[in-house]
C-alpha cells in the first residue's frame, strides 16, 4: 500500500503549484489535497473557532475549505484521511518563507499543524515568479521521495518539521541551514475610501537579509535549496538557565 500524503497550502486550492505538485506525487503516494478556497497568505497558525467551515469536494481526493491553512490540515487529518499520513506537505508556495517569515507564514503553519498532530510536516516554498516552475516540481518530488524513505526508516520521527526554500533555478544542490532574518520595509499606508473614511495597508516588500552564516537566507542567495529543520519547542533555554527574577 502506498503511504498517504496530505497536501495543503496558503495560496488556495486553485494554485497551479499545489495542483502540479499533487499530480507529481501520485506515483509515490496516495495524495489527499485540502486547501483554502481562496488566498490565505500570512494567516500564520490561525484556526477558525467561531463560524462554520464549508467543505467542497472538487474532484476525488481534492477538497476546498472556507478556512485557514491550519483549518485545512485539521479537517483533513480528523475528518477526511483514511489513515495517518506519512507526511503533511504544505506548498509549493509562490514566494519564499525564510527566516522570521516562519512566524507569519500560513504555508509553514500548515506543516507545523501536521507535526503537532503526530505526522511530519514539510513546507515547500519557491522564489517568487520563478521562470521554470517545472524544475521546482521535479526537485520537490525528489525531496518528498527522500522524506518518505526516511519516514519509513524512522529517521524522520513524529513531530519533525522541514522548511524548504527553492531558489527557482532548478538546482538539486541542497544545504541544511538555520533560520536567518529577512528585512522588510516597515510601512503603514493610509488611504481614503469614496466617503472619505481612512483605511490602511500594512507591510512593505523585502529589502534584504542579515548576513548570518549557515542561514536559509544566505543559502538561497547563493543559489542552492535551503532545508531548515524546525521543532515545536520555542522555549529560550539559554534564558531559562539564567532567569532574571
Amino acid at each position: 500500500m502506498k503511504p498517504l500524503v496530505l497536501c495543503s497550502n496558503d495560496d488556495g486550492i486553485h494554485s497551479s503549484l499545489l495542483n502540479q505538485l499533487a499530480s507529481a506525487l501520485e506515483p509515490l503516494a496516495e495524495v489527499l489535497v485540502v486547501a483554502p478556497e481562496r488566498q490565505r497568505s500570512a494567516a500564520s497558525h490561525a484556526i477558525t473557532l467561531h463560524k462554520p467551515l464549508r467543505l467542497v469536494e472538487l474532484a476525488p481526493g481534492r477538497f476546498s475549505l472556507s478556512g485557514t491553512p491550519v483549518d485545512c490540515v485539521y479537517v483533513g487529518l480528523l475528518r477526511l484521511a483514511s489513515r495517518a499520513p506519512a507526511l503533511v506537505i504544505s506548498g509549493i508556495n509562490d514566494g519564499y518563507n525564510l527566516g522570521t517569515d516562519v512566524f507569519y507564514s500560513g504555508t509553514v503553519a500548515a506543516a507545523v499543524e501536521g507535526a503537532l498532530r503526530g505526522s511530519v510536516g514539510v513546507a515547500l516554498s519557491l522564489a517568487p515568479h520563478a521562470p521554470d516552475p517545472d524544475s521546482a516540481i521535479d526537485v520537490c518530488r525528489e525531496l518528498v521521495s527522500r522524506a518518505l524513505a526516511h519516514r519509513e526508516s524512522g529517521e524522520l520521527a513524529d513531530g519533525c518539521v522541514l522548511n524548504v526554500n527553492l531558489p527557482g533555478n532548478g538546482t538539486r544542490e541542497l544545504r541544511w541551514t538555520r533560520l536567518g532574518r529577512r528585512r522588510y520595509e516597515d510601512d503603514v499606508k493610509e488611504r481614503s475610501d469614496p466617503r472619505g473614511r481612512p483605511y490602511y495597508w500594512i507591510g512593505g516588500g523585502p529589502t534584504g537579509h542579515d548576513d548570518i552564516a549557515g542561514s536559509d537566507c544566505v543559502a538561497v542567495a547563493d543559489g542552492v535549496t535551503s532545508v531548515t529543520p524546525l521543532h515545536l519547542d520555542i522555549t529560550d533555554h539559554g534564558r531559562l538557565a539564567k532567569p532574571l527574577w
